[in-house]
């Protein structure tokens, strides 16, 4: 069976391909069917694929397709790996994916634009696909880009709306600052290594640089700016909280389950590059710090569910990247896999919220709907408790084998640690801050609306909840990707930091209780003061991220371009142009039509030629 592993991308390309092709004639029905049936059916096929390859007992398949190109020695191929790592990252991309599918044939069922919708879905899958299956870092860089491009459209998805369509430019521009930032890095990793097959790369690179050599230290910093790019971690996060304004469905599927964790996905296959230059990897984890703690802090003042459930993405995004940059390599990948159960069930429940009460975004402006929207009512109760990593839920499982890591570490492990418990308590407070101000208390709106959930809306949350519960217990087969052939680690730690771990989101939970339930805190009082005006303004813009890209790479690009608003080059290569019509029109004025001038300019002519061969 492992050799049908190409079907894996071809299958959603294949209903792309169906659904671009008929241009929206199919009705929405075969739309359904082709749209969540490709990626169901992709499902399927790795499905069987992991069952007989952890029966084999075997830890890499590889299955060439054909060669791309061939340049000398260079001959990158379509060419699959398959190991644990990829196996991990093929199951959920198909799996959560087909259920975000199947949500989507109920959610959009209205839309207009039905057909298109699922035909950029099926592509992204591909694309996905593409990525984390690749053996080479050419074809990983072809799903790598793909994605970025189905992101953009994807956002952009409702372009009427010009706000979308900023939205859109905005995800693609700054992506593709990392982007290039990689591409530097794999021109570099071949002029200095003679390949980019992912496996001989590791090995050449182990072989020819010592730890803490230059070009490797290099060569990790570009790749973990595209890293920051695609996950949207510190600097490159700002485009993450705008591209909310796809349709619901796309941020449960791009932007929480699949796409940001590629720069997760991308360091942690190039993880031996990373232990050759320690100063980089650590940086890795103070960037996933400082990405988590801001992004915490800006979802406790959010009024937006979906740009609460984005910045939270972001922070548990910097929870991965803190695991990798302390060697906690399967714990990463252990907190990819159950975050995407957890926040792919809060999304949807998020889009479940927003389709029964009219598309309305506000928080504020709901209040008291557990008793009216019950299925998400549950979804957004399980997926918030595994969020905030209440005990033996899954995130609690995943973020705790991060935190034991990092502190298992020493020295600046430990700030790292506590940094980490600090997102954790956060994380407390604005989850359930959510909760409580949706479903709880006194109703600000939408008074009689009903739950709007059908069968194909309702299956997925069902499903995710029960992962989300139960996802912990899952183990996942990475130990042979990291580890080469050692023994996995245990972290010991006394009863107390288990116990801090265990209570510091429980005190976030009680905190956001008597703000946002109880009312034994005030709001209102904490804002009278001057200072936390100023605070949460600041937190709520993000950190002035945007104002600080404006002033720095903006405002000065915009003076030059009015500085240069004739343009200088233009200015230079018209009057090359102005020379050249010129001369042209001085060589027509000599064509008089006579036979007398044209001897005379001849003769004249032939006595220049000769007078200046003698002279020479």
């Amino acid at each position: 069976m492992q050799e049908f592993i190409w079907l894996l991308p071809t299958l959603p390309l294949l209903g792309f391909l169906s659904l671009a092709i008929t241009g929206g004639s199919l009705p929405k029905r075969a739309v359904a069917a082709i749209g969540a049936g490709s990626i169901g059916a992709a499902f399927l096929v790795a499905a069987l694929i992991a069952v007989e390859f952890l029966n084999a007992g075997e830890e890499v398949f590889v299955y060439q397709a054909w060669v791309w190109m061939s340049v000398g020695s260079f001959s990158p191929g379509f060419t699959f790996y398959l190991d644990g790592l990829s196996l991990v990252m093929m199951l959920i991309i198909t799996g959560v994916g087909f259920l975000i599918h199947l949500y989507s044939t109920g959610f959009m069922f209205d839309d207009p634009s039905y057909s298109r919708f699922f035909s950029y879905m099926n592509l992204f899958v591909a694309a996905m696909l593409m990525l984390v299956l690749a053996d080479n870092l050419v074809l990983l860089y072809l799903g790598w880009e793909g994605v970025g491009l189905c992101s953009y459209l994807l956002i952009g998805f409702w372009y009427e709306n010009p706000a979308n369509g900023y939205a859109a430019r905005k995800a693609f521009v700054v992506t593709r600052v990392g982007d290039t930032s990689m591409a530097i890095g794999l021109f570099l990793l071949f002029r200095e290594l003679g390949t980019l097959n992912i496996q001989d790369l590791m090995i050449a690179a182990q072989s020819e640089w010592q730890i803490g050599t230059g070009m490797a230290v290099a060569c990790s910093l570009l790749l973990l700016g595209g890293a920051v790019g695609k996950s949207a971690q510190l600097p490159l996060q700002a485009w993450l909280p705008d591209a909310m304004a796809g349709p619901t469905p796309i941020s449960a599927l791009i932007h929480a389950a699949t796409m940001v964790t590629a720069g997760v996905y991308l360091i942690a296959r190039t993880h031996i590059l990373f232990e050759l230059a320690p100063s980089v990897q650590l940086l890795v984890a103070w960037v996933g710090l400082a990405t988590l703690l801001m992004a915490g802090f800006t979802a406790m003042t959010q009024h937006d569910i979906k740009r609460i459930l984005a910045y939270s993405t972001i922070s548990q995004i910097g929870y991965m990247f803190l695991g990798l940059g302390v060697g906690a390599w399967s714990a990463s990948v252990f907190h990819l896999m159950t975050h995407a159960f957890f926040k792919a069930l809060l999304f949807l429940a998020a889009g479940t919220v927003i389709y029964s009460l009219h598309h309305e975004h506000d928080i504020f402006k709901m209040g008291g709907k557990r008793k009216q929207l019950p299925i998400a009512f549950a979804s957004f109760m399980i997926g918030s408790l595994a969020l905030a990593a209440f005990p033996f839920t899954s995130g609690y499982f995943s973020k705790d084998e991060i935190l034991l890591a990092a502190y298992a570490t020493g020295g600046p492990g430990v700030w790292l640690w506590a940094g980490g418990v600090l997102g954790a308590f956060l994380t407390g407070i604005y989850s359930f801050r959510l909760v409580f101000v949706v479903f709880f208390g006194a109703s600000h709106g939408h008074h009689d609306e009903k739950e709007k959930t059908g069968f194909s809306m309702a299956t997925p949350l069902f499903i995710l909840m029960l992962l989300s519960l139960l996802g912990g217990w899952i183990q996942i087969p990475v130990e042979s990707v990291f580890n080469h052939g050692q023994a996995h680690e245990e972290h010991h730690v006394s009863a107390l930091i288990h116990g801090i771990m265990i209570a510091v989101p429980l005190v976030g939970i009680a905190v956001s209780y008597l703000f946002f339930f109880s009312g034994a805190l005030s709001v209102e009082k904490l804002m009278s003061y001057k200072f936390s005006k100023i605070l949460h303004r600041f937190w709520f813009s993000g950190w002035a991220m945007d104002a600080l890209y404006k002033h720095l790479l903006i405002n000065p690009f915009m003076w030059l371009a009015r500085l240069n608003r004739n343009d200088f080059f233009d200015a230079l290569y018209n009057s090359v142009i102005a020379i050249s019509r010129s001369a042209h029109g001085l060589v027509a004025k000599t064509q008089t039509g006579y036979l007398g001038w044209y001897l005379i300019s001849m003769a004249a002519g032939l006595t220049a030629v000769l007078a200046v061969g003698v002279y020479l």
